[in-house]
């Protein structure tokens, strides 16, 4: 079997303008849907964060994946490890969201081949993970502080004869009020046990006066995370820590870097989570040495696929740490391989965080993925188990070349509401 094209094809799908630590989101949210197909006709799927630059790595590797085999993934892995220069950790960026560029284009090439093989021997990629674990993967409702508006081609207009979730999403939520009713909505709409805040945004009195409202809304029962993105300094970061010890499931990356996160753990009595501190093969020494957090959120689009995720939770398992999953602005197809991941991922120890409530447009078969009692079911049929709606897909391509949007910027749109503003690496 070999593959004899591949397609890459930037999309945009509306986004509304959810606050975090590194501004505001733009109305449209970018990614990029890849396509390999094989001599005999067998296409495999796979979807990455949008971005100009890693559509040009996608590119470039184009001359390396033409003629491989699907099947042998540690063969194509050697041959692209052979191409590229390794990315060093540095490169992931003090954003958010991960700068690297060739990790991703592992991992959209390692779920395009594993959809090719589950397909060619008629089993879920889930089986080729290592067998099903669960048929049912738990996610988290994914809170925002936001402004008002929708996001995409409506911009900041609000529907005003939307109802439920549909009017909870448009609505502003900058106060610890706003919060409590988005996740009223969010949760009555999809059924969610578990909930997450994305902070880093205000003041953290303010975001800890939020998380305390979460706690007696929903009582002891539901567990609650709390993300401020690296903003806090290690003092603060104690300071509010130990304010949340009673309301936290756990804490994600308060403070910036191993060391100082290793801090902040030793003086705060709170599993401490990272998707920042600790993002590669090449920080886990030091997450070892340093002691940095007990729980690491993999993101098969930054670790290099759902192979090397497996991998990762085989680490988290021999140094007793607990495994869940990040999230970003993600389609049908990366909603499906995280299912498939999580369904497959025997020491998954806490709920997926999911930002799919978010946005509104698909482009695969069928429509949006539906999440019931918080848990996504694993797709039927083989590979990933999803098609592309060749249809929606081009309306999202179109979407992309109209938006003029070519990378991931959220200062310039927070900058709209607040002039001046800037990004800082830590701001409180």
């Amino acid at each position: 079997m070999r593959i004899v094209e591949m397609h890459i094809t930037p999309i945009a799908l509306g986004d509304p303008p959810l606050l975090n630590a590194a501004g505001l989101h733009a109305p449209y949210a970018l990614r990029t849907v890849v396509e390999l197909v094989t001599a005999c006709g067998i296409t495999g799927l796979a979807e990455v964060p949008g971005s100009a630059a890693v559509d040009a790595v996608l590119e470039e590797a184009r001359e390396v994946v033409l003629g491989a085999d699907p099947r042998n993934w540690h063969a194509l892995r050697a041959a692209l490890e052979g191409h590229f220069k390794p990315e060093s950790s540095a490169a992931r960026g003090d954003a958010p969201w991960d700068q690297r560029k060739i990790v991703q284009v592992f991992s959209a090439l390692d779920v395009a081949c594993l959809d090719i093989a589950g397909k060619a021997y008629g089993v879920p990629v889930a089986n080729l993970l290592g067998g099903i674990v669960r048929e049912r993967v738990p996610y988290s409702a994914y809170l925002f502080f936001k402004y008002e508006g929708a996001g995409g081609s409506l911009a900041f207009d609000v529907d005003p004869g939307a109802t439920g979730w549909d009017a909870a999403r448009q609505r502003a939520a900058l106060d610890p009020e706003g919060i409590v009713a988005q996740a009223k909505a969010m949760v009555a709409e999809f059924g969610f046990r578990s909930i997450k805040l994305k902070g880093g945004v205000f003041e953290p009195e303010q975001e800890v006066a939020a998380l305390k409202a979460l706690r007696s809304a929903f009582g002891p029962e539901v567990p609650i995370r709390y993300d401020p993105n690296a903003l806090w300094s290690v003092e603060t970061s104690v300071r509010w820590g130990r304010e949340l010890e009673s309301v936290l499931e756990y804490f994600e990356d308060p403070a910036r870097g191993q060391p100082a996160m290793a801090e902040v753990r030793r003086a705060v009595k709170l599993p401490l989570a990272t998707n920042m501190c600790t993002t590669s093969f090449a920080d886990l020494p030091g997450s070892v040495k340093h002691g940095s957090e007990d729980i690491i959120l993999t993101d098969h689009h930054y670790w290099g696929g759902l192979h090397a995720s497996m991998e990762l939770a085989s680490f988290c398992r021999s140094f007793g740490l607990g495994v869940s999953m990040h999230s970003n602005n993600h389609a049908g197809i990366s909603m499906a391989a995280m299912t498939h991941l999580g369904a497959a991922m025997p020491n998954l120890s806490y709920a997926l965080d999911t930002h799919y409530p978010w946005q509104w447009e698909e482009i695969i078969k069928g429509g949006r993925m539906k999440i019931e009692d918080g848990c996504v079911a694993l797709p039927k049929g083989p590979g990933l188990g999803v098609e592309l709606d060749r249809t929606a897909l081009e309306h999202a391509h179109q979407n992309y070349l109209r938006c003029g949007l070519k990378e991931r910027d959220d200062e310039p749109e927070m900058q709209k509401k607040v002039p001046g503003w800037k990004f800082k690496a830590t701001r409180w």
